[in-house]
Formats: C-alpha cells, structure tokens, sequence
C-alpha cells in the first residue's frame, strides 16, 4: 500500500470514529445513541481489520469506495446499520432462463457497494 493510499485509509478510519464520537440516534434516546455508537465502532474496527491485509489497488479503492458510501448514507438517513436490498430469489431476469447459478452471480452484481463486506444472514 502507497503512503498516500495508507494515509487515506487511516484518515477515513478516524472520520469513522469521530462519527460516532458525535453519533445521536433518532430517537434521541441516550441508550440508542450509546447502542448505535457502540455498533459504529466495533463494525469499523472489525471491517478495517478484516481488510488490513489487502494489497491489490483496486480492492483497496473499492473498499475506499464502499466506506464513504456507507458515511454518506449513514449521516443522511441518520441509520448507522446498512440498508438492506430486497431482490426475490429468482428474480431476476436472464436471457438464458432462470438458472440458480446465474441468479447467484446476478444478485452479487446487482448488491449495491455500501453492502459489498456485508454478509446476508440466509
């Protein structure tokens, strides 16, 4: 990783965490706002950690990417967990007919970037 590419990375790790420094639930609620500044830290430290290792240039900016996504849709829909999407199992349409496989690799391009490090429960 470049020194610049490391700077970035650290300085949006930070941003993170003074998001959620700063974090107030909608409900303005204290509980809320300590259970949802609680979250941001932990899945902030866990999908850095997770990604420390990563040295091809493009998985990095694609993770770069899919950060600042999730901050801007965090602070604007005031939600710090990720928006699910909601696809049915088959439908999504092919020009070969509805093959399982093909659905699979359709609904992996088809997840939006602010959820690519997050796995579906089911």
């Amino acid at each position: 990783m470049s020194g610049a590419t490391r700077q970035e990375v650290l300085g949006l790790y930070r941003k993170v965490l003074r998001i959620a420094r700063r974090w107030q639930s909608q409900s303005g609620l204290d509980k809320d706002s300590d259970v949802e500044k609680k979250y941001i830290c932990q899945e902030a430290r866990n999908l850095f950690k997770q990604n420390r290792n990563i040295t091809d240039p493009q998985l990095i900016k694609n993770c770069i990417e899919e950060c600042n996504a999730r901050i801007e849709i965090g602070l604007h829909y005031k939600i710090p967990y990720p928006r699910p999407t909601h696809l049915p199992p088959m439908g999504l349409a092919t020009q070969s007919g509805r093959r399982l496989h093909r659905q699979v690799e359709l609904r992996k391009q088809a997840k939006p970037i602010y959820l690519h490090s997050h796995h579906e429960s089911g």
